[in-house]
C-alpha cells in the first residue's frame, strides 16, 4: 500500500497523538470548489478538516471556526485514545489564526484517565494544517 506524503504525515500524527483504538470512523465529502459564508479563514477551514479526516469529526462550525473530534484510537494502541479541537481565529491565512488543543487519556483499571500529549504533537499539527493551507492558498493562486 502506497501512501501519499500527507497522509503519512497524518498517519505520523495519529501515532504521535499517543495511539489509541477503535473508534468508528466518519468519512468526509469532499467541500464544494467554492466555499461561501464561512465565517472563518477558508483555508485554514479546509486544511484542518483535510487534515483531521482521519478522525471521526463530532461538531463543526465554519461560522465560529471550530472542529471537534471524537475520541480516535489506533489499533496498535488500544489502550490510549486522543481528542482533538481547532479553532480558527480570524478570516485571515496567519499562523496565529489557528489554534490546536488535544487531549490524551490512557486506560487504567478505574479507566479513562487523563495523560500527557507527548511533547511537540499540538505544534506538529498546527504546522501541518499552516501548511496545507498554504498549498491550498497557492493552487488557488495558480488556477
Amino acid at each position: 500500500m502506497r501512501f501519499s506524503p500527507m497522509a503519512a504525515v497524518i498517519l505520523g500524527l495519529a501515532l504521535a497523538l499517543g495511539g489509541c483504538g477503535g473508534s468508528k470512523e466518519v468519512k468526509l465529502t469532499e467541500a464544494p470548489a467554492r466555499m461561501t459564508s464561512i465565517g472563518v479563514n477558508t483555508y485554514l477551514w479546509r486544511a484542518s478538516l483535510d487534515t483531521l479526516s482521519f478522525m471521526p469529526i463530532t461538531q463543526v462550525d465554519s461560522n465560529g471556526g471550530v472542529i471537534v473530534t471524537d475520541w480516535y484510537s489506533t489499533p496498535q494502541a488500544p489502550n490510549e485514545r486522543v481528542k482533538v479541537t481547532v479553532t480558527i481565529l480570524d478570516t485571515e491565512l496567519r499562523a496565529d489564526a489557528l489554534q490546536v488543543a488535544a487531549v490524551r487519556q490512557t486506560l487504567a483499571g478505574s479507566g479513562w484517565v487523563n495523560a500527557a500529549v507527548r511533547a511537540g504533537t499540538v505544534q506538529k499539527l498546527e504546522e501541518v494544517i499552516l501548511g496545507r493551507a498554504r498549498d491550498l492558498r497557492r493552487s488557488k493562486m495558480m488556477d
